[in-house]
């Protein structure tokens, strides 16, 4: 097959500046003085496509799928890297990007199909088939301001199309408008797909990337993360989603109630906070299956302590212990010292599905008995949701092999 797209090392950043007096002051230096803040909504893109291939690009709102696309069609310029493409290229992107609001849907249409290089004759040729497939009727002599967001989805989805491209870009636009002309638009796309036309399309409906597409390619963070088939891509983006909604669960209820725990101890030495982290060091509160994560202890001594153990205990929801582990049994020591430290665990989280707690302790020798110096129940909650790829039932998610003798 023939290659006709390459995308390498794509990055694209934008500049945030604290006020306007920043921006002035780094202008006039020439970009000596810098003021600003570097914001990378792309980095590292790096994929092919084959002709007649259709790709999906999915991710979450701000994942970097349309700022993408414009560097795809050229309307925006990358910071690094570069794209090559080979033929006719269309987009429907932003509705209506391009159309003047006071001329009419015809005078749009020349324009519009002037601007992606079709000759005059070639356009008053296509504005029959464009005036009859957009079905706009007496609309079509309006003015755009008058039209609804369906109405313009059909004008431009009529015009992008007029002509098959060797490239096909949609970007959303087909989720506005009437059930009866989205099928209409499909029709024609699976057309164009049987005769050669490359497509990109963006879209958070699942059923329409699984027909209509032969890969996925799913971006976090302007990052490409997964790369696949539409079914295997999209079970990790739900997972991606599920996580995201359950951490945001569990914040917003200890926003609302607070964290309900025991403390107890002498006090010569004061656990300050304790975080659960992810490998990205953000904190997190819904890990999956098997994620490793990091536990973050920050001590202020007020006195020097000799053999100080800090120590971590996992509960699950009903208040059983799980695991646990202290410095001294991982025969690490902690120096004497007054002031702050900061003790980090990491543990692969190879739990079953439900909700947890972590207690944490700081005490002298292998235990809090003697010598209790601050003992932090619930200390942290988090909860741990499925692994597409290892379902099992109970508390222990254990390493395991089959065979059939």
């Amino acid at each position: 097959m023939t290659e006709i797209i390459s995308v390498n090392n794509i990055g694209k950043k934008y500049k945030r500046y604290p006020n306007k007096r920043s921006r002035v002051i780094e202008w006039l230096s020439a970009g000596s003085i810098q003021r600003h803040e570097a914001i990378w909504v792309l980095k590292g893109l790096n994929f092919t496509v084959q002709q007649g291939e259709s790709i999906a690009i999915i991710g979450q709102n701000g994942a970097g799928k349309s700022t993408f696309l414009k560097i795809l069609t050229g309307s925006t310029q990358a910071t690094e890297g570069h794209i090559s493409t080979k033929g006719k290229v269309a987009a429907l992107l932003e509705l209506g990007m391009g159309f003047h609001p006071d001329f009419t849907g015809i005078q749009n249409a020349i324009t519009a199909c002037q601007i992606m290089g079709i000759t005059t004759n070639d356009v008053h040729k296509l504005l029959p088939e464009i005036i009859e497939f957009s079905e706009l009727g007496e609309y079509i002599h309006q003015p755009i301001r008058t039209y609804s967001s369906g109405m313009q989805m059909r004008l431009a989805f009529s015009v992008a199309t007029a002509v098959r491209p060797d490239i096909l870009i949609v970007d959303e636009a087909l989720s506005v408008g009437d059930a009866y002309f989205q099928h209409k638009s499909m029709a024609r796309i699976r057309k164009f797909k049987q005769q050669g036309t490359t497509l990109f399309f963006v879209s958070h409906d699942a059923s329409a990337v699984k027909t209509l597409c032969d890969r996925a390619i799913l971006l976090d963070k302007g990052v490409l993360i997964r790369e696949g088939t539409p079914g295997n891509v999209f079970d990790y983006y739900n997972a991606i989603i599920a996580k995201k909604e359950t951490d945001e669960e569990i914040r917003q209820l200890e926003n609302q109630h607070g964290t309900t725990s025991t403390r107890s101890g002498n006090q010569k030495a004061v656990i300050k906070s304790v975080e659960i982290l992810d490998l990205h060091e953000m904190p997190c509160r819904a890990f999956r299956v098997g994620d490793e994560a990091v536990v973050k202890i920050n001590i202020y001594f007020n006195e020097s302590v000799e053999n100080t153990t800090v120590g971590i205990l996992i509960k699950d929801r009903l208040g059983n212990d799980v695991f646990g582990t202290n410095s001294f049994h991982q025969q690490m020591k902690i120096p004497s010292q007054e002031g702050s430290i900061s003790i980090e665990y990491t543990l692969g989280l190879n739990l079953g599905v439900g909700n947890y707690s972590i207690s944490v302790a700081s005490h002298t020798s292998h235990n809090h008995l003697d010598d209790n110096h601050d003992w932090w129940d619930q200390a942290v909650v988090f909860q741990i949701i499925p692994n597409e790829e290892n379902m099992f039932i109970g508390i222990a998610a254990l390493p395991v092999s089959l065979k059939v003798i």
